[in-house]
């Protein structure tokens, strides 16, 4: 049997790993990956289960393999707001800070790949293209941060819920072409969708209502199926 030339050396643990393809561990060669494949370890994390608490020692990085995380920033006051969700095969984590500075849980059952702070700051100090993996994602949470701004601060509450139906969707399966069905499971319930959104429960699920009988999507409890996401961008306003 003829080895493929692309996964020559390659640890077992990363040969079917998105991370390694699409995520920051992708600027690794098989030599760096066979290095950190020693100190990582794959586990699952409940939905609802806290993955790290904000304001905590920072022990450990994760790559996302499966699932999405939810992060939120709590109040002294205990009120807490969704700031952001993270899904495959995104970096869970912040170099070079000891302390996280947001909450993160699992909105759905995760599937994490995670390793040691240390063995990963050393690793990107070894890797040239590490740091800028980790810096390309930064940036690219920072686009869509701005982006979600707009969305609370100008748009409809059907642009709201649509929006974030097409976010969900476009993460679900990027490769999908503009005009092709696609289908998954709301990663939040409906009370932290209002919540994200900046919305009542009573407005998402009327707006979803509304949604479902225009026939741009097709909901059943928890799960959604969008015919064409092209035409659920348009109405959140946004280009596909």
């Amino acid at each position: 049997m003829r080895q493929d030339i692309h996964s020559v050396g390659i640890p077992v643990l990363c040969l079917s790993c998105e991370a390694r393809h699409k995520g920051v561990c992708g600027a690794l060669s098989p030599e760096q990956l066979v290095d950190l494949s020693k100190h990582a370890v794959k586990h699952t994390v409940e939905r609802g289960q806290e993955v790290v608490g904000d304001a905590e020692a920072v022990t450990t990085y994760s790559n996302i393999l499966t699932g999405v995380a939810k992060l939120s920033k709590t109040m002294t006051d205990g009120r807490q707001q969704i700031v952001g969700l993270q899904f495959a095969p995104d970096f869970l984590g912040r170099p070079y800070d000891a302390e996280s500075r947001l909450n993160v849980e699992a909105a759905t059952d995760l599937k994490l790949c995670s390793f040691p702070k240390s063995a990963f700051d050393r690793m990107m100090e070894q890797a040239q293209g590490l740091e800028k993996r980790i810096f390309q994602q930064t940036l690219r949470e920072l686009d869509e941060a701005r982006a979600w701004m707009l969305t609370l601060g100008r748009k409809t509450a059907h642009e709201k819920v649509a929006s974030f139906l097409v976010m969900i969707a476009r993460n679900v399966d990027p490769a999908r072409a503009s005009d092709a069905p696609v289908a998954f499971d709301l990663p939040l319930q409906r009370a932290d969708i209002a919540d994200f959104l900046g919305l009542t429960i009573e407005t998402v699920s009327r707006q979803m209502t509304k949604l479902a009988a225009s026939g741009v999507v097709r909901v059943q409890g928890r799960h959604v199926e969008v015919p064409n996401l092209g035409r659920l961008s348009a109405l959140a306003g946004d280009q596909e």
